[in-house]
This record gives C-alpha cells, sequence and structure tokens, in this order.
C-alpha cells in the first residue's frame, strides 16, 4: 500500500466513522490497521513502514479527531508497543485493541521503594504454583494505578541469578484479590501517583509476558517506549507548555526581564520540537532506540523551566489553586499553577535525569560506562538498605 493508497483508506474510515462516538471511532481505526501502521495486520496495523503514520495522522488532524494519547498515556505509549513486541499472539488479540480505545485504562509496575533508578534490583516476588504464580511486595509512583484495569509487572522469579537475569513480566488484573492501590497525595491536592501493595496475588501463567526470568527485555522495551512518549510528543509551534507561559504572559503582562525570559525558553521550546521532528524522522524500524533519553531529559527539564516562569508571571496568583480542582486522569492541565506543582514528576518518570545522562553517554557518545560491583552477583547477595 502506498501512501496515496493509505490517505484514502484512512478518509474513507473517518467519514463512515465521524459522526460515532470516541470509542467506536478509535476501535474502527484498530480494525482497519490504523491504530499503529508499522504493526501486523488484525494488531492495530498494516505491516508498512512507521513514518506512514505521518499520512493517517494528517487525515485525523484535518478532520479533527487526532487520538489524544494521554486518555490512556501508559496503555499506548508504553504497555502496549511492549505487548506488540513481547506477548503471546492472544496476549496481543486480547488486549491491543482496548489500550487503544481506552476502554482499559493500563499502568506499568516497575518502581519500588528500594528500586527506582535501579529498577534491576527490584525485590517483589513471584513464586511459582502450579499454573499460577504467587505475587508478593510492593511497587510505588505508579501513574494512574486507581484508575487502571490492567498493570504490566516486573517481579523477581529467581533470586539466585544476577539481578537483570531474575526478573519475569506479568500481566495483572488490577482488580484481582491480593492487589491494593493506595493513593499518594501531592502538594496539588491530586494523587496522580500510586502504592501497590501484592499479598498473595495469584497470576495465571497465561498472563506472563514472555520467557521466564527474561523479563527484564520486556522491561527495557516499556521504558524505552515510555521516554519516547514523554520526550517525543511534538506540541504545534508555539504550543505545550510555552503557550501557557505566553498566556500568563498575555495576562499578567511584566517587564523587560521577564519578557526576555519568556522569549528565550520559546526558542528553546522551538529548538526542541524540530529535534524531535528529526528524531521521528530518523525512526524507520519503529523500535525507539537511546535518543528517546536524549529527548525524555531535555524535555522535562525545560518544561519544569517554563512551568517555573508561567507561574512566576502570575505573580500573587500564581500561589492560589483553579476553582474545579485537578483532573487526576491527566498530568497536564494547560493551567500554569497545577502544571509547576506537577512538573518536579516529569523529571523522574521513565528514569531519572542521572539515568539518562549515563544512557547518552554510553550509548550515544560512547564513554566507558559506570562501575557496576554488583552486574555478576545473584541478587540475593546485594547489599540492600544500607
Amino acid at each position: 500500500m502506498d501512501a496515496g493508497e493509505l490517505q484514502a483508506l484512512t478518509e474513507k474510515v473517518v467519514a463512515e466513522h465521524a459522526q460515532h462516538d470516541e470509542v467506536t471511532f478509535l476501535g474502527a481505526l484498530f480494525d482497519a490497521g490504523l491504530a499503529w501502521v508499522h504493526w501486523p495486520v488484525g494488531e492495530g496495523g498494516l505491516g508498512l513502514e512507521p513514518g506512514m503514520q505521518d499520512v493517517i495522522d494528517t487525515v485525523l488532524d484535518a478532520a479533527g479527531r487526532r487520538p489524544d494519547w494521554l486518555r490512556n498515556a501508559m496503555g499506548i505509549g508504553m504497555v502496549g508497543p511492549a505487548i506488540a513486541q513481547c506477548g503471546r499472539p492472544d496476549q496481543r488479540q486480547r488486549h491491543l485493541r482496548p489500550i487503544y480505545t481506552a476502554e482499559e485504562i493500563w499502568c506499568q509496575l516497575f518502581s519500588e521503594p528500594g528500586a527506582g533508578s535501579d529498577v534491576a534490583t527490584l525485590a517483589t516476588r513471584a513464586v511459582r504454583d502450579g499454573d499460577e504464580w504467587i505475587v508478593n511486595g510492593q511497587k510505588v509512583w505508579t501513574s494512574a494505578a486507581h484508575l487502571s484495569s490492567f498493570g504490566l509487572l516486573v517481579a523477581r522469579t529467581d533470586p539466585d541469578v544476577p539481578k537483570h537475569k531474575g526478573l519475569t513480566a506479568f500481566i495483572v488484573d488490577m482488580h484481582a484479590p491480593g492487589v491494593e492501590v493506595r493513593p499518594l497525595r501531592q502538594m496539588s491536592g491530586t494523587a496522580h501517583f500510586n502504592e501497590v501493595y501484592f499479598t498473595d496475588a495469584r497470576v495465571p501463567d497465561s498472563q506472563r509476558v514472555g520467557e521466564v526470568n527474561e523479563g527484564w527485555r520486556v522491561a527495557v522495551t516499556t521504558l524505552a517506549n515510555e521516554r519516547v512518549s514523554i520526550g517525543g510528543n511534538v506540541d504545534p509551534k508555539g504550543g505545550g507548555p510555552i503557550a501557557v507561559a505566553m498566556a500568563s504572559w498575555r495576562e499578567h503582562g511584566g517587564n523587560a526581564v521577564a519578557r526576555d525570559a519568556l522569549m528565550r525558553l520559546w526558542i528553546e521550546a522551538e529548538v526542541l520540537r524540530l529535534g524531535k521532528l528529526r528524531a521521528q524522522a530518523k525512526r524507520e524500524q519503529g523500535t525507539p532506540g537511546p535518543e528517546g533519553s536524549l529527548l525524555k531529559l531535555a524535555d522535562s527539564l525545560l518544561t519544569q523551566r517554563i512551568r517555573e516562569l508561567a507561574v512566576d508571571l502570575k505573580g500573587a496568583a500564581g500561589m492560589l489553586l483553579p476553582p474545579g480542582g485537578y483532573d487526576t486522569a491527566r498530568i497536564d492541565t494547560n493551567d500554569a499553577v497545577l502544571d509547576f506543582l506537577a512538573s518536579p514528576g516529569l523529571t523522574i518518570a521513565g528514569g531519572t535525569p542521572e539515568i539518562q545522562r549515563n544512557i547518552i553517554g554510553e550509548r550515544i557518545l560512547g564513554l566507558p560506562a559506570e562501575p557496576r560491583t554488583d552486574r555478576d552477583l545473584a541478587w540475593r547477595d546485594i547489599p540492600r538498605g544500607a
């Protein structure tokens, strides 16, 4: 199928379903292979080159029906691609469509109190019991767990091998017995993040993603897609966080120093936007590379600075939360104060700046790797809690 044929197909699907509700419309796109065009036929794609997705997006933009990835950010941007690459055919058939239509919200269950930046040291255990696995442990900073139907869990299944080699990935029903979600209240007054406790939770082996003790591959695939989804989302020129800062300027004004700071940030935002477009054009194989870390680092740090200025421009009004509260299903709200309060979490999601700089140094710049004294130790022999 060439670009002209793909455009005609997209226009036909849009015309036939333009009056339908969002779920029905997105389901029609998925069934036609227009969700992720580079994925296989029958799984939301047509087996085409990833760059052909631009043809679809152009038609959807013109019709005003471009899907909002934030409606199911973890599912669409992170877990869905991991299941598509690592899951069995039955798992792909069961989960990919409701992920794309956002009928089922997803979360990822990776970070723990003792394993944040170094995810591979995680301690949540999964012990096999016949055709099931018994899971015990705790996860933390789990975005949208309170809204989720399913989660992608990485648990330790062999403590007697090095930390990266004893992990296994599972699809977990977030409403199953033994799974408890507790909100983490943020300084904005909301709870987008959560703690998740597993107490003798049983997960069928049919919900295992990939082979036993090969969960690190699933985790790396998910994290790579997470960094791209955080740092690779391309706002229109002058859009996104800088648009909120511009709105604050128009509403409250400011002196020459503030105007200079705003224009400098606008230029940086435009340079980053062009960099994202360039990275998009280079992703030809459908699997994100280490450049996702570069974009994620730059995007999160710049967004923090923009949101800080947007609040400063509001003056005393920057100390007040807006009426109506906060939408717990979203991080970005287009409100200067709430976005500012949420912005510290942007640098943590997908790996801290220190982690991203290590990835950039080692995988992009070719610098020597950080010393890792525990690489060959069995996980149970690694000192913890010191």
